[in-house]
């Protein structure tokens, strides 16, 4: 009895070998390392040739073609392939000159050739139906799909599909099933109508699990992340691009890990968040480049410089097209060159280089044109309207976006259809044809509702509502604006517990919340606009909270706003200041001395400013300096990382003031007060204010605005911050035992000389050691101060206070690594890096958390407020945070900190405590210039804390 190996009789070793290079050959391609599958397949190819067996040569020339094609060679697919047709004709295989055309068919589709491909896949068509070949009739039916998708005729790519899937369920091809409904839904999405995507992807994974098909899971999952993508349901969206990851690194697909990586970046491209987008896009381009996928690495490229260009460094977004144009053009992908045109096109819009934009949009129309890209020929369309809209030629752009318009419902695109009728309405309301901008406007509407584009109906609304806003028709406008915040709040709700996401997210319809609280209080309704800025304000925070504190559904929603005054009896006190920036100045509402709320507006001249925000950016600035923050000071650099903004690490950098007053050192901090308490001034009375502080002005050193008087702020009242109303609300709210009442961690100087290049902190040791003296407690300090030990006290005490190396933004810390960490190895990050989510996950119950690093109030601006580690504890449960806007004297902040602390211990509350404390030091010796007293912020509750032992 004989035995027969992979590619003959196993007695014969040489023919055995070969058949062991074809299949090690194979193995490796399904694993995604083509290079060292195209080293098994040609040592195939040239045992085959040495054999003179012609039928082996061809089928390792198919697979060598193969092998480059999944590289994105495709000109060297297309060789091997050719061969492969050459050799298949000579010895009479049908079958072989079927798969020939249907591989040289692929490459020219890639290559954006796609009538060219049609003619192969009609000729493999052809030979299976001669053949019967239902399988290989199928497999044709599938790529003429996909051909006819290329070119953007997904209505024909339907037809075709669905007979692959037809023959795939008449000859039993669950595989093929599975691959014909991938197929449909990638189809039905390109037509907008994701809904039914996501069914026919749904489909696939059933298959896919059903037949243990790991791959074709994995396919699913991707797919159907894109769809739930452009539903806006971004959460559901990266849940399936982790498991298409998850899977691909457990099967060792490095294409597929690629790709999910790649998909990943563009979710958190979609939401705003741009920086771990490009994270995700250079994991992709690293392994692209590691595998030799050029097709891979120039998406990769494409997909970098569209991250960098949403985040505003455009030169850098132009660098990486250029370099998606060089593989295009090097592999001749015509149609991904097209795309590379449109997306430098794109870049150069951004900025402002109108010319140049057009240049390359009409060179990406004319290779759309020219391959028979149909989409791509619409979207170039597209970007023309835009960029002769921006130039002010509005009636171009109509022409243009009609275009759009004709070609998308030719094809069937749904999306491309109301993009084009949203582009029309922005068209003809700057040619103030405000009805046909509604007309235009509400059919891009209906269309986002049909096919459940939730974030494009948010932008409908949005766009309806200033139309109606233009033609007076404010009643409409207000429902409009309504509607729109209403339609994002729950795509924002969508993201659960992702803060970041929804920080960035809620920055895409922060001018609709703006234009509907104007609104409303142009028509005299103060105090639904009111509630509707406040709903503005701090939103991921509010999210935060609610769950923290088990309060879900307390805030109300937008579109059923309809307090009165006597609503905020309860829990706002007196004195609460509610800032509203508006494009001509600020609008103020007053909590006053009766619990009445009351309102100014203050009109500013920003004549010689771009908008309100750079004046009061260019106000700060100015006051910084003539408060001599730029001057020399002895204190220690606890920032984790270098300050991102110039101005931060300028401090030090020029000659010290004078301590005295004199008008020219304080007419910025008059003019702060002039705007912000002037207007107001009437209506407070008390000792104390409280201020929602909105933009660049949650920077701003209140305690030291001053009057007319020449007095500061401070000395008439105790000030401290809200992040917003419905903040103050929610921690009044929490439940009565949820804060701890006992307890104090002092953190002091950290051990990280093993971890980092940074510096110990003498002064923050001597800080905290001189707190816990005042209030009996033993600090942590140098190697004591680990992160094990930090978070297991962190979450029982009623006061943390901190003082080591902190990163402003993003709120890490850094603490003295684990013990446990791995025996022999250098510490990693989360050996002794103490983030924010650490912190949410440890539950702080602190009553006060005290701050004492560099510049610890800073951040990113944000409608969300200042993005930064405050708000981070805040949002871990923190009542109350103290923090500095600016870095100070390392014996000022002792000074500081021993009166503070003295305060408390006799039960003064924590804004009493820092307005005395404040005002030690302004009746010093040493430290009484406005620089060195004036940084502290109080944020949150005015909490009493009570201290063990001590009377």
């Amino acid at each position: 009895m004989t035995t027969t190996g992979i590619n003959g009789n196993i007695g014969d070793p040489f023919v055995n070998f070969k058949g062991f290079q074809h299949a090690l050959g194979i193995a490796y391609y399904r694993l995604g390392d083509f290079r060292k599958a195209i080293e098994y397949h040609e040592r195939h190819l040239e045992i085959s040739k040495e054999m003179g067996d012609r039928a082996g040569e061809g089928r390792a020339c198919c697979n060598l073609g193969n092998a480059y094609y999944s590289l994105g060679d495709f000109q060297r697919a297309i060789e091997y392939h050719e061969r492969h047709l050459k050799i298949s004709k000579e010895v009479g295989r049908r079958a072989g000159e079927g798969r020939a055309y249907c591989n040289l068919g692929n490459a020219y589709d890639s290559l954006g050739y796609f009538q060219k491909a049609i003619e192969y896949h009609e000729r493999d068509l052809k030979i299976s139906k001669e053949m019967g070949d239902r399988a290989g009739e199928g497999r044709a039916y599938c790529n003429l799909g996909n051909a006819y998708y290329s070119l953007g005729d997904f209505q024909r790519a339907i037809e075709y599909h669905e007979r692959h899937l037809k023959i795939s369920k008449e000859v039993g091809r669950r595989a093929g099933e599975g691959r014909a409904y991938c197929n449909l839904g990638n189809a039905y999405y390109s037509l907008g109508d994701f809904q039914r995507a996501i069914e026919y992807h749904e489909r696939d994974l059933k298959i896919s699990k059903e037949v243990a098909d790991r791959a074709g899971e994995g396919r699913a999952y991707g797919n159907l992340g894109n769809a739930y993508l452009s539903l806006g349901d971004f959460q559901k969206a990266i849940e399936y691009h982790e498991r298409h990851l998850k899977i691909s690194k457990e099967m060792g697909d490095r294409v597929g890990e690629g790709k999910a990586y790649g998909n990943l970046g563009n979710a958190c491209d979609s939401l705003g968040d741009f920086q771990k987008a490009i994270e995700y896009h250079e994991r992709h381009l690293k392994i692209s480049k590691e595998v030799g996928d050029r097709a891979g690495e120039g998406s990769a490229y494409g997909n970098l410089g569209n991250a960098y260009r949403n985040l505003g460094d455009f030169q850098r977004a132009i660098e990486y097209h250029e370099r998606r144009l060089k593989i295009s053009k090097e592999v001749g992908d015509r149609a991904g060159e097209g795309r590379a045109y449109g997306n430098l096109g794109n870049a150069y819009y951004s900025l402002g280089d109108l010319q140049k934009a057009i240049e390359y949009h009409e060179r990406h129309l004319k290779i759309s044109k020219e391959v028979g890209d149909r989409k791509g020929e619409g979207s170039a369309y597209g970007n023309l309207g835009n960029d002769y809209h921006s130039l002010g030629h509005f009636q171009k752009a109509v022409e243009y976006h009609q275009r759009l318009l004709k070609f998308s419902k030719e094809v069937g695109d749904r999306a491309g259809e109301g993009s084009a009728y949203g582009n029309l309405g922005n068209a003809y309301f700057r040619l103030g044809d405000f009805q046909k901008a509604i007309e235009y406007h509400e059919r891009d509407l209906k269309i986002s509702k049909e096919v459940g584009d939730r974030a494009g109906e948010g932008r409908g609304y949005g766009n309806l509502g200033t139309a109606y806003h233009s033609l007076g028709d404010f009643q409409k406008a207000v429902q409009c604006y309504k509607n729109s915040v209403t339609t994002f709040d729950h795509i924002r709700g969508n993201l659960i517990s992702n803060d970041e996401w929804k920080i960035t997210l809620k920055s895409t319809y922060d001018h609709i919340h703006l234009r509907l609280w104007e609104l409303q209080f142009k028509e005299g309704k103060v105090i639904e606009a009111l509630l509707t800025a406040d709903q503005g304000r701090a939103g991921a925070l509010n999210d935060l909270l609610e769950s923290k504190y088990g309060l879900k559904g307390l805030r109300p929603q937008i579109g059923t706003l309809s307090a009165t005054p006597s609503d905020f009896a309860g829990y706002l006190p007196p004195n609460t200041v509610f800032m509203g920036i508006t494009e001509g100045g600020i609008v103020l509402w007053v909590n006053d001395k009766v619990k009445e709320i009351k309102t100014r507006r203050t009109v500013i001249d920003i004549s010689t400013y771009l908008n309100i925000t750079t004046y009061f950016q260019r106000l700060l600035e100015t006051t910084r300096e003539e408060i001599g923050l730029k001057a020399d000071v002895n204190c220690e650099d606890r920032s984790l990382r270098n300050p991102s903004d110039k101005q931060l690490a300028d401090e030090r950098s020029s000659e010290p003031r004078s301590n005295s007053s004199s008008f020219e050192e304080t007419k910025s901090l008059q003019t702060l007060y002039n705007v912000v308490i002037g207007p107001i001034r009437d209506l407070l009375d008390g000792d104390q204010i409280v201020i929602v502080p909105e933009g660049p002005l949650c920077l701003a050193p209140y305690a030291a605005f001053m009057d007319m008087n020449s007095k500061y702020l401070c000395e008439t009242f105790r000030i401290r911050l809200l992040p917003s109303l419905s903040s103050l609300r929610l921690i009044q709210d929490c439940p009565a035992d949820w804060h701890s009442k006992t307890g104090a961690l002092l953190v002091g100087d950290p051990w990280v000389q093993e971890v980092t290049t940074l510096e110990q902190l003498a002064w923050a040791e001597k800080e905290v050691q001189m707190i816990g003296k005042i209030i009996h407690t033993v600090p942590l300090v140098g190697k004591q101060a680990t992160k094990d030990e930090v978070l297991r006290r962190i979450s029982s005490v009623a006061l943390v206070h901190i003082a080591a190396h902190g990163e402003m933004e993003t709120g890490e810390i850094a603490l003295a690594p684990n013990t446990t960490s791995s025996s022999g190895n250098p510490p990693r990050e989360e050996d002794y890096l103490l983030t924010m989510r650490d912190v949410l996950d440890a539950q702080i119950r602190a009553r006060l958390v005290v701050l004492s690093c560099c510049h610890s109030a800073r951040g990113e601006v944000k409608s969300e407020g200042v993005v930064g580690i405050a708000r981070a504890f805040l949002g871990a449960g923190a009542r109350a945070v103290l923090v500095s806007l600016w870095a100070i004297d390392d014996k000022a902040t002792m000074e500081f900190m021993k009166v503070f602390y003295q305060e408390l211990v006799h039960r003064r509350s924590a804004s009493e405590a820092l307005n005395k404390a404040m005002k030690s030091m302004r009746e010093s010796d040493d430290f009484s210039a406005v620089r060195y007293w004036a940084p502290f912020v109080l944020i949150g509750d005015d909490v009493t804390l009570e201290f063990e032992g001590i009377n």
